[in-house]
This record gives structure tokens, sequence and C-alpha cells, in this order.
């Protein structure tokens, strides 16, 4: 459990202070707007003087910094423009190169938001990191918050430029929307607020079937959710108007509908466009948005590869969304997997504002307990995906009450990396990987490079050791830790198991996704549709998963597929054994908790490399074999 005596203590070393670790110096002279900003640099900034100036020339959120060593002028249209300018200078005292001097610097992205999957029991899915920080029950009802836990969140997620976050799971209680919860909702907007960020919430598409909506139908529920239904929309209105007027800038409403189980408007006969609608209507008057995510796989799509099955669900309704819709997607089509080609649903969506889903939390790349910097992949992603193209991008959150947080102390640099790359997703992995470094372990940058190297590799070392060359979901069931390829549950609906994905017999392995298989590939546009489609240029990262590819074939390297398959995961463990070696030789420069505590969980992750190896090469070497 985190305690606040250690998270706001000095001289802490459990990384509760993430890479917010300044010393209170109580130094500088702050002149001009008084203001959240001023605060902050009153504390921590090590230079003689600030001033803080409104300029309503530069942009929305904008700021501008300006000045000599120790003295600086920051401007901004705002004061939330001076609060992420004053981050940035404090950002400077360990890493200087992270401040352009006279540079007007502004977000890319609009929308900025952490997804927080945390059920109202406190639960977490796909948390590995303790419990929420947000919610625990007490008997039935929400228990109280501890504001100076949210404050400490707030400071973190302004000081990287988030500007939102979803409150609850994506698979979502409509309990959420009954007044006790509003009122917890708005405490917690309470204290986000002044650092720039809106509360938005999952909601269950059903919730007008379970929960009474404010001096409507004389408090009792519907007995429908069609979105189509006039009583129906009319719910969504008396709730919205309800939410509003105890949260005047909420952020509007995240929906996860008809897929794995969760209702929507399927269950009426009605489209995606049309259960949208019915909610955007609601908070539009109210300036509210509706992310309506294309996750969607089950019984409607019985016998279609599951990477087809958004596209097909979402291709003609492009352009019938309302204005304030955005469609959220993953970066990947299938599930967060270690390696994915893009999602072509970016490419099929032209008229409706996109935004695109990361996964900060390591559902599926070691979890908190292997070292997995996620900069590199979700870079990989905007090669891909212009980010002209996106309204805004959201983050599966990885917080939870552990003292550090993230539960492992270097999954604290995805959670930075998402916020810094929601503000330029044109910074490379490697500044950022060097501002998280410097802020959060060297601040003298001392051994840096090593530290540096083990980041930037660790993603690719994950790809080889667990699943190379376009391998994908053979992971154990339901939890996603460690490897089973022979997994087979014949009461689990097939695209669970493993073994459709790589679909592994005697003369080869891969799931066949060109047009003569599964014809996944017709989804992308050119000149990938067509790259993808030959086994002969399809790059080999994706090899397997778009081709069903001989034994015997021959890779670049001039391996055959079975031996390459063997280098991959060899150098993937070799990978790890030399991380392992970096992180002993930095002990002297690192505090003693902090390094034991990663040193554990790193010895744990070449452990698991090593079970990944000998499992899937011996699964797979019986098919070899025959």
């Amino acid at each position: 459990m985190l305690t606040l005596t250690l998270m706001l203590s000095a001289g802490a070393e459990d990384g509760s202070r993430l890479w917010l670790r300044y010393q209170q110096v109580n130094k500088a002279k702050i002149t001009g707007t008084e203001c959240l900003a001023a605060e902050e640099l009153r504390q921590y900034y090590d230079g003689m003087e600030v001033t803080l100036t409104l300029d309503a020339t530069l942009p929305e959120e904008g700021y501008q910094i300006s000045g000599q060593t120790g003295r600086q002028t920051i401007r901004a249209k705002s004061e939330l423009g001076l609060l992420y300018g004053a981050y940035a200078l404090l950002r400077s005292q360990s890493d200087p190169s992270s401040v352009r001097q006279g540079v007007t610097e502004k977000p890319f992205f609009r929308y900025r938001i952490l997804n927080h999957w945390d059920n109202l029991d406190g639960s977490i899915e796909r948390g590995y990191a303790g419990r929420s920080i947000f919610w625990d029950l007490d008997g039935t009802t929400p228990k109280a918050i501890d504001a100076r836990l949210i404050k400490e969140y707030a400071r973190a997620n302004a000081s990287i430029g988030i500007n939102g976050t979803v409150l609850n799971n994506v698979n979502a209680s409509p309990k959420i929307l009954s007044a006790p919860y509003i009122s917890k909702v708005k405490e917690i907007a309470d204290i986000l607020r002044p650092y720039g960020i809106k509360v938005y919430l999952s909601v269950n598409f059903a919730s007008p079937m379970t929960i009474a909506a404010k001096g409507f139908n004389g408090g009792k529920p519907l007995k429908t959710a069609d979105p189509l239904n006039a009583k129906v929309q009319a719910w969504w209105k008396a709730k919205a108007k309800e939410i509003y007027a105890s949260i005047p800038d909420f952020g509007g409403f995240l929906v996860k509908a008809n897929s794995e189980g969760q209702p929507g408007p399927f269950d009426y006969k009605r489209t995606h466009a049309d259960g949208a609608n019915a909610l955007a209507d609601a908070v539009k008057p109210y300036g509210g948005i509706v992310m309506w995510r294309s996750f969607v796989y089950g019984a409607a799509h019985k016998g279609e590869d599951r990477v087809k099955q958004a596209v097909s669900e979402f291709k003609n309704l492009d352009g019938k969304f309302r204005d304030n819709v955005i469609l959220q997607s993953k970066n990947g089509p299938l599930d967060f997997q270690p390696r994915e080609p893009y999602a072509p649903i970016f490419d099929n969506m032209k008229q409706t504002s996109q935004m695109a889903e990361l996964q900060i939390t390591q559902e599926y790349l070691g979890q908190s307990r292997h070292l997995v910097y996620l900069a590199p992949m979700w870079r990989e992603f905007f090669g891909f995906v212009a980010p002209d193209r996106l309204v805004g991008i959201a983050g599966v959150a990885n917080i939870g009450l552990d003292k550090n947080w993230c539960g492992h102390h270097f999954s604290q640099a995805n959670w930075y990396a998402f916020g810094r790359l929601a503000w330029d997703p044109f910074i490379t992995s490697e500044a950022i990987a060097q501002e998280w470094l410097t802020q959060t372990f060297m601040p003298q940058q001392d051994n840096l490079t090593p530290l540096l190297s083990m980041m930037l590799r660790s993603r690719e070392a994950c790809v080889d050791y667990m699943m190379p060359l376009g391998l994908h979901h053979i992971f154990r069931f339901d939890h996603h830790y460690g490897p089973e390829p022979g997994g087979f549950i014949a009461s689990y609906p097939i695209e669970w198991c493993p073994v459709y994905y790589h679909q592994a017999d005697s003369l080869g392995i891969g799931f066949d996704r060109t047009h003569a298989g599964s014809d996944a590939t017709s989804q992308y546009r050119e000149p990938f549709c067509s790259l993808y489609d030959d086994v002969n240029t399809c790059p080999e990262r994706y090899l397997l998963w778009f081709h069903h590819v001989l034994w015997g074939f021959r890779l670049k390297s001039g391996n055959t597929l079975w031996e390459e398959l063997q280098v991959r995961y060899a150098r993937g463990v070799k990978e790890v054994e030399d991380f392992c070696r970096i992180w002993q030789e930095a002990k002297p420069a690192i505090d003693e908790q902090r390094w034991k505590e990663v040193d554990q969980r790193m010895q744990h992750q070449l452990e698991n490399a090593r079970e990944w190896q000998k499992t899937c090469l011996e699964y797979f070497g019986n098919f070899v074999k025959k």
C-alpha cells in the first residue's frame, strides 16, 4: 500500500516520487502571475528568478520559455500553459537539452488521456501494481478517496501534459452512473481540475435498464436500452444533465459495446453509429465527447479472422457518426501483442475522428515483471499511422497503489513516455528515455549510456524471446503470462486459443492472411496490401502474422525458418542476460532499495525468457520432426 509519508518524503528511495524527484529548495523568486505554476517553481526551482506572464498570442495550452541561466520567463495563454512551462523548466534542471529557449511549445494532440481499467471494488483488470487509487468499497458503497494521493497523481500527469483520465474499466459497471459514484467522481474532478485534467467515465450501454436518471421517468430505470427509442435518448440526456450539474467540465463517455459479451446497439439490431450518436447527442450541449471503441469481436463474426472484425463492422459507417464521436482503436488489429502490424481500421475510416489506444500496462509484455520500454513500439506505430490523422491518443494505465505506482520501477518510464509522445509524437524514444533516466535515477547522467541502451533494446528483446518473426498470441490462458503455444480448450472460443494463431503443422507455421487465406491483407492501403500479401516481400517481422510458411523457407539471413526461430529465441535470452550484467554494473550509481527491487525482477525476467525459449522450441520442434 502506498503511504503518503513515504510518497512525500524527500529522502524516500522507493520510487514513489516517480520522475518528480525535485528537492524542495524554496529558493527562487517568482514574479508575475500568481498560480499553481508559481507554487511549483517556488518550492522546487533551483534558479534565481522566474517571471510568469500571460500572453494571449500564444496557442491554447502552449508556452514559451526564454531567458538566461537562473533567470527565466515563461509566457503562456493560460495558467495551464504556465503550469506546463513550469514543469518543463523543472525537467531541464536534470536534462538542460529538454528545453528549447524562445521556442513556442504546444501539445500535438488535443486529447491525451489515460484509460484506467479500474473496477469499483478496487481491483484492476490487467493491473500489476496493486489496487485502484480511485475505487474501493465500504460494504456496497464507495469508500472515501485519498485526496493527497490523487493530487500527486495529478502532478505526475500534468508534468508530462496528460489532460484527461477515464476513471473506470471499459467493462463498465452501470453503478458508475449512480448518484453515490457521481458524487465521488466530482470529488476527484475537483482535485484534478487545477492540473488541467478532465475526468471521463466508461459506461455500460445497458445502463438505462439498471440505473435511474435524476428527474426522469419517476426515478425508475427503463425496460430497454435501444438507442433509437425516444425514452432511452431522453434518459441519456437526463443523465448527462445530472453529471454536468456536478462536474461542469466533465469530458464525456468511453464505450465498449458488443464485444466480449458487453451489451450494445447490436442487441436491438442497431448500428454502432446509432449507439454512439445517442450518447453523443446527450453530451454535445456541454462540450462532451464520446470515445467509441472499435475493439469488437464475438458471435457476430463467427468464423471470420479476428483481426478483420473491426473493419468489417465499422467501414460502412464512416461519415455516419456525430462530430463529437471519436472512434478509439488499438494500435494493432488484435490485442496489444509484443509486435503487430498497424490496425487497418486507420486506413478505412476517413470521415470519422479517430484516436489510437495504446497499452501502457504490459499485459502481453511481461506485465510488471519484465523491463520492456514501450516507446519504440509506439514510435513504430506512428511510422504507419501519421499522427495528424488522429485527434488524440489514449493509454491503458499501469498505475496502482504499489509504493512505486507501477509495480516495476522501469514501468514508470512507459507512463512517462506515453505522456511525452502525446505531447510530441515526433520526439525520439532515446530522448524520452534519457529524460526519464536523468530525472528518475541519474541526475548527473553518470553511467547513463548502458542503461539507455538497455531500455532501447528491451522491446525488441521481448519480441525475440516471446514471439519472433510475427508469431502472436501464444500466451497462457486468461492471465496472459508465460508461454503456452499448445493451448487449446474446446469450451473456449477458438480465437482465444494459441493454436488458432500459430497454425503449426508438419509443413510449416503461421496464419495465412493473404488473398488465398483470410484476406486480411486486403484491408490495408497500398503499398502495404501488396507488400504483406507476398511471402517474398513481407517484412520478416510480420512474416508469420500474414503467412503460413514452410519450415525450410529461406530467410534473408540464409537460415531456414526453423533455424531462424532458434536464432531469435537465443538472441532474446542473450539480450536479457546482458541487461542483467548492465544492471549489476550500475549498482554503485543506484540507491540500494530500487537497485535491489529492479534486480529481483530482472532475474525473474531472465528465468521467464529462458522458459519461453525452451517451451516454444520444444513445442514447435515436434512439428518439424514429423
